[in-house]
């Protein structure tokens, strides 16, 4: 059975109550899910995921915990509404589990993965929007520089997104392989399979999926559902992802003011969070060891204090 990335420490921080109310906003496999609905009694688990293939693991995962969990087809980016239709006012905690999941990467037919050749799709719910091969298709070129400079953290992104949608246009990318082979071309003077291959993956899955735009409005609204002493945990494998929860943490970590129209200070707002989390949590080496994929893995936490 799968077993999630720093499922210990968040676990730990998400300080489960047996009748309290919890959401994973990232079911997978169901890993995190389950380990929280082992710890309920009365309470209520929410998982959500935009894969329907994850949530149907999901269900059968939770089938065999004695648990109220219910799993939801949903983009965590719509948390505020799915906690609506539930009449759910507020949660005692919410886990995100950002990026591609283990499950995706290894299923070769989604085309998250150069190592598997598959055709190039990568859509997390493949009913919505354009696949890979689709976004290349069709974007602007300006728009692929600052996808692979940003997504990709390529220092001469501009070259490289000009060679890849030449090629594209000329001998179209279709499947992983084609991408994983337009990329190496590119980078032929590097001895085996050069880094970049990695890096343009992500960058375009992350494209495709609108992830970062996701993610902070999903960690916006979790943040406001949490009930008091409620907590967050906010698990990222990429930079931008651990940018977007640190900024949004430390943001209500503060106490903020609400001005006069001259600029003097009409009342000062106490901070809403505690950050539990000044540095993040990182992989212990055992954990490395068991699980490679876990290495770039940072988890951040919060607690509702107001």
């Amino acid at each position: 059975m799968h077993v999630p990335v720093l499922a210990r420490e968040a676990i730990e921080l998400l300080c489960i109550r047996g009748d309290g109310v919890y959401v994973d906003c990232t079911a997978g496999a169901g890993g995190h899910s389950a380990l929280i609905a082992e710890q309920l009694d009365s309470g209520r688990l929410i998982a959500l995921d935009r894969d329907p293939e994850a949530v149907e693991t999901t269900r059968a995962r939770l089938a065999k915990v004695d648990a109220h969990a219910e799993v939801i087809h949903a983009n965590y980016a719509e948390l505020a509404r799915v906690l609506a239709d539930l009449g759910i006012e507020s949660v005692n905690g919410v886990l995100i589990d950002a990026g591609v999941s283990s499950m995706q990467l290894d299923e070769a037919h989604r085309g998250f993965s150069f190592q598997k050749d598959a055709p190039l799709d990568m859509r997390m719910d493949r009913s919505q929007g354009l696949s890979a091969t689709e976004y290349l298709d069709s974007v602007d070129p300006d728009e692929f520089v600052r996808i692979l400079r940003d997504y990709g953290d390529l220092p001469r992104a501009r070259g490289v997104a000009g060679k890849l949608l030449a090629r594209h246009g000329s001998d179209p990318i279709r499947t992983t392989q084609d991408l994983a082979e337009a990329v190496s071309e590119i980078f032929s003077f590097v001895d085996g399979e050069p880094e970049e291959v990695r890096k343009i993956f992500q960058a375009i899955r992350i494209a495709v999926n609108d992830e970062l735009r996701g993610l902070e409005l999903g960690v916006a609204q979790a943040l406001d559902s949490l009930a008091m002493e409620g907590r967050f945990v906010a698990i990222t494998f990429h930079s931008g992802e651990d940018r977007i929860v640190k900024n949004l943490i430390r943001g209500l970590s503060k106490p903020s003011r609400i001005l006069h129209p001259d600029g003097r200070v009409k009342e000062t707002v106490p901070a809403r969070m505690r950050n539990l989390t000044r540095k993040p949590i990182l992989p212990s080496v055992e954990e490395l060891q068991q699980n490679p994929r876990s290495h770039s893995a940072k988890l951040r936490a919060a607690e509702r204090i107001h």
